[in-house]
């Protein structure tokens, strides 16, 4: 666990204990600043928070106890739970973010990111596989943080979180509705419309931006449905 300074926030609330704690949700504080985005997280006026703030240098802060709700999710949706907040714990990268400057995540903020998750997933028996969402994941269409530079590949190497390889049988075409169900079976809000629409395409962008960030295109391409099938089996 690294080391952690304090800096409380008042936004947050009891967790509804028929919610099981399983997921960690990262989010980047687009913000210009990591002061500027600590402040705003402590702010009661913005009722926003999250568990942990990490900035760019390494420095852990931390902003609500783990057993209470912050408040990060926002209206969320993955594996048929709506309460994110209850399920999860909520971690903040220092990173302006797609609207001032978005850039790669350093080194030292990475590295205390892992150890911070790490801990985290064994104090509270989660699956490491399974457990680390994008807030773009659980949010498609309104968000996409932490983003496409972020380690996903690297970290899953490291054994937190998935990155599985497709195989050949995975290229095979696939109509909308294959498509809408592998997005659902991943864990995806997705409409069960048959038809390729906005809410799928908001979807499929969460997914390239998490696991195939070379290809920000929203459309349901070969390589896609490959990785889609791909996730779909490892996380089955």
């Amino acid at each position: 666990m690294p080391s952690l300074i304090r800096y409380s926030s008042p936004n947050f609330n009891e967790r509804d204990p028929a919610a099981p704690l399983q997921y960690i949700v990262l989010h980047y504080t687009s913000m210009a600043s990591g002061t500027e985005a600590l402040n705003r997280l402590c702010d009661p006026r913005s009722q926003v928070s999250a568990h942990y703030l990490i900035e760019e240098d390494g420095r852990v802060f931390k902003l609500v106890d783990e057993g209470k709700r912050a408040w990060h999710a926002g209206k969320s949706f993955w594996r048929g739970v709506t309460d994110i907040n209850s399920a999860s714990i909520g971690i903040e990268l220092v990173n302006p973010g797609h609207q001032f400057g978005y850039r790669p995540f350093p080194v030292e903020q990475i590295a205390a990111l892992k150890e911070l998750m790490q801990d985290v997933m064994r104090r509270h028996g989660m699956k490491p596989l399974t457990a680390l969402l994008a807030h773009a994941d659980i949010a498609p269409g309104r968000k996409e943080d932490p983003g496409e530079l972020f380690p996903w590949q690297k970290l899953a190497k490291e054994g937190i979180g998935l990155w599985p390889e497709p195989q050949a049988s995975d290229y095979a075409h696939a109509d909308d509705d294959e498509v809408q169900n592998l997005l659902r079976g991943i864990g995806y809000e997705c409409p069960a419309t048959g038809a390729y629409d906005r809410a799928t395409r908001a979807a499929l962008l969460a997914f390239q931006r998490h696991f195939e960030p070379d290809n920000l295109t929203g459309t349901p391409e070969k390589e896609t449905i490959a990785r889609l099938r791909a996730v779909v089996r490892a996380v089955r």
